[in-house]
């Protein structure tokens, strides 16, 4: 639900820019023509992001339920901090674990994606997304 407020929002945001773009570039002036030009851009950078974004999530969501259904999840038992973020050493002890994984099986989705969640319990959100893109691709490639 945060999401879809989230999206709307950006949305609207969108929706007002590119209005106040349109207004700047009608006005018989240079500079308000060439600030109008520059905020068309921002919208199409914004809605590109937005997509993008959408996308990773519905498609990493869908491996997390792959990887689920055939049992191959990490059990999520490490220790947590008051936020409800695991504890980074207890992360870290078993990080090595994961980047094994992939290293003894580079093609394997499911081990590109557990080394994902790994990065992300060790607070590295990188090279976490970088793990999980590569997981969709060898998914999607399968």
């Amino acid at each position: 639900m945060a999401v879809v407020l989230m999206a709307a929002l950006l949305v609207l945001y969108l929706v007002l820019v590119t209005q106040l773009a349109v207004r700047l570039f009608l006005v018989d002036n240079g500079i308000a023509k060439v600030i109008g030009i520059a905020l068309m851009v921002l919208p199409l950078l914004g809605l590109w992001a937005l997509i993008a974004e959408l996308v990773f999530g519905i498609r990493s969501e869908r491996l997390v339920r792959l990887l689920d259904a055939s049992g191959g999840l990490p059990v999520d038992a490490l220790p947590k901090r008051t936020s409800g973020r695991p504890e980074r050493g207890a992360a870290d002890a078993e990080f090595p674990k994961y980047r094994a994984e992939v290293e003894a099986d580079p093609e394997s989705w499911k081990a590109w994606f557990r080394l994902g969640l790994a990065y992300d319990a060790s607070g590295d959100r990188r090279r976490a997304r970088q793990s999980i893109r590569r997981a969709i691709s060898l998914e999607r490639s399968a």
